[in-house]
């Protein structure tokens, strides 16, 4: 039996408590075999567990999968307080310095007008502080490991505010058709043509920033679309005594249509 107090509440202090007693003799043989790249996909899928919680709007939902990440934090934290890097009060002394550089606005006595000030400022102080001397130093300071569409979105956004973008969505419009031009060529010729696709896909993304509209959602959005469409669809030729694996191409096309409308 392990040392510790059980309680009818417990705090973030307990729960390091319990993930120490977890990885350490005596506690949890998978807990212990754990390293930062074994975990890796269950911080992710944690993550985006919460972003479901959010869209449901659920806050006790949210509020379980908050845990599940802060769970994650100091699982990480305590494997490299055991290896005497850092553990988690390191961490929390960290973003607390950062938040207060970056807020001379509330910790100092920096004045701004409005919230689009505070971002400009914090960009000014982020490149600052990240030693990012050059655009090109910025844009290569975005996480690779972002979701594609979302880490074209903020390479963009970069490289906009140093002046390199579009006057206007039309110009992000013009650059889709040439790309589809660039991508049929290839196909054509038998070239690399998921190069050219990759340009394509950047360039519609170029569009998004342009309409305000986030790429991985308006993407999740459609794909949404397409599954309940498809859903109508089979449906459809069920209740007609058709199977969709018997049907031919132009005959599911017509059964699209007709569910669109529906």
């Amino acid at each position: 039996m392990v040392d510790f107090e059980y309680k009818s509440s417990y705090t973030v202090d307990d729960l390091r408590k319990i993930v120490t007693i977890l990885r350490h003799e005596g506690g949890c043989p998978w807990d212990r075999e754990q390293t930062h790249e074994s975990i890796r996909r269950e911080f992710i899928e944690e993550v985006y567990e919460v972003i479901e919680a959010i869209d449901e709007k659920s806050p006790a939902h949210l509020q379980e999968e908050l845990g599940d990440v802060l769970l994650q934090v100091v699982f990480h934290a305590d494997m490299e307080n055991d290896a005497g890097r850092f553990d988690l009060d390191g961490v929390a002394d960290g973003i607390c310095k950062k938040l207060i550089l970056r807020h001379p606005h509330v910790f100092g006595d920096v004045s701004v007008a409005d919230s689009a000030e505070v971002l400009q400022n914090w960009d000014k102080i982020k490149r600052v502080e990240k030693h990012q001397a050059t655009v090109a130093s910025a844009l290569e300071s975005v996480a690779r490991s972002l979701p594609a569409l979302w880490r074209a979105e903020k390479v963009q956004k970069k490289a906009a505010k140093a002046g390199f973008d579009w006057v206007s969505v039309d110009g992000a419009l013009d650059k889709i058709e040439e790309e589809t031009r660039e991508l049929r060529q290839a196909l054509a010729l038998g070239e690399n043509a998921g190069e050219e696709l990759g340009d394509l896909l950047f360039s519609c993304v170029n569009v998004s920033r342009f309409i305000k509209a986030d790429p991985e959602e308006i993407l999740r959005a459609a794909t949404d679309k397409f599954v309940a469409r498809f859903t109508r669809m089979e449906a459809l030729a069920n209740r007609r005594g058709e199977k969709l694996e018997d049907m031919s191409l132009s005959q599911m096309d017509k059964l699209w249509e007709e569910v669109k409308g529906i």
